[in-house]
């Protein structure tokens, strides 16, 4: 549990029990996201303290409720898709669930599953036995990536500049090369530079050594990028995205800066460009990850960059602040 800035502590909490329509899901994995990184270092907006994090999870039915179809079995493995939605508000009135006004992510919201195990209901779980253990946790953070490839229209014919190889903007990486596109990956240092070429990068620019829009400009012939996507969430990086992105092109938004952001607004105008916040992930989103995964050419513990498990989960978060330059994904396991 995060009990306030800088501070985790492990708690024994009331067992749950899972109710009609409802699923007792053992947790297994749950990997870190940037959000509960921002919520214990009080940068995090949405939550309150103290919060249990996790959104990103894998685990095995342990029980079930009334009501429940029958192929969700004690036993077997489950994704969780972390999301509520209303129903009701603008967003799902046009079928866009995952934005929705009302929304409680586990873990931000509301309590999330680091913890030995949670109820759910059931229509919350994709069964997967296919999967390895661990990569059930990487199918919902890979999807927020693939998500944001979708809401840039990426294409074939494109040319993407992704700016952050943490792991939503492996995820943006990723979704961009399945759709057939050129990427162009950009951060600092080779560890996540050199992973970006491994999941289908054609170039990369490390930003602490080279100057980024030089290198674009001689990588686009001049033009800037068709599709620029900031996974960074810093003003910087916000308003790069518009600087590199080519006339009539697309910018997406994953992240969100904790301050404001200054724009040279003519460039919205002259370039004529599409802006776009991208938020969460689809149930189509976590498919298609999945089946990304089921057919990549490698296991993706490169992915991992260090495993705590479940009885030392507490130093998981200050491990990350104090590595986050090397660290794309840290993960716990029981």
């Amino acid at each position: 549990m995060i009990e306030g800035v800088d501070v985790c502590a492990i708690h024994e909490v009331a067992e749950p029990t899972p109710g009609p329509g409802e699923v007792l899901l053992a947790i297994r994995h749950v990997a870190l996201c940037g959000s509960d990184l921002s919520t214990f270092k009080g940068l995090n907006p949405l939550v309150s303290l103290p919060r249990i994090p996790g959104h990103e999870i894998g685990g095995e039915i342990a029980a079930v409720g009334e009501g429940v179809p029958a192929e969700y079995t004690v036993g077997r493995r489950a994704i969780v898709i972390p999301y509520t939605a209303c129903g009701t508000c603008p967003s799902c009135r046009k079928g866009r669930v995952n934005a929705c006004r009302s929304n409680r992510t586990l873990g931000v919201q509301q309590n999330g599953g680091l913890a030995e195990r949670i109820v759910l209901p059931y229509g919350k779980l994709i069964l997967n036995d296919t999967l390895a253990p661990r990569h059930l946790a990487l199918v919902e953070p890979l999807s927020v990536g693939f998500h944001a490839a979708a809401r840039g229209r990426v294409e074939a014919a494109d040319t993407v500049l992704v700016l952050g190889c943490g792991m939503i903007g492996m995820g943006a990486i990723a979704g961009s090369v399945h759709r057939g596109a050129t990427v162009i990956a950009v951060d600092i240092g080779e560890a996540k530079t050199g992973l970006a070429r491994r999941y289908g990068a054609a170039h990369t620019i490390d930003a602490g050594k080279e100057d980024v829009a030089a290198r674009i400009a001689e990588l686009t012939n001049g033009d800037g990028a068709d599709v620029v996507i900031e996974a960074v969430g810093l003003p910087a990086t916000f308003t790069q995205a518009i600087d590199l992105v080519s006339f009539a092109g697309r910018v997406v938004y994953i992240g969100y800066a904790k301050e404001p952001v200054s724009y040279k607004t003519q460039f919205f105008n002259l370039k004529e460009l599409d802006i776009m916040g991208s938020r969460n992930a689809t149930s189509e989103d976590f498919q298609a990850v999945i089946h990304y995964l089921e057919t990549l050419d490698h296991a993706p513990d490169d992915l991992i960059s260090k495993v705590f498990p479940f009885e030392e989960a507490d130093k998981a978060l200050p491990y990350w602040a104090k590595e986050r330059d090397t660290t794309v994904k840290v993960m716990i396991e029981r």
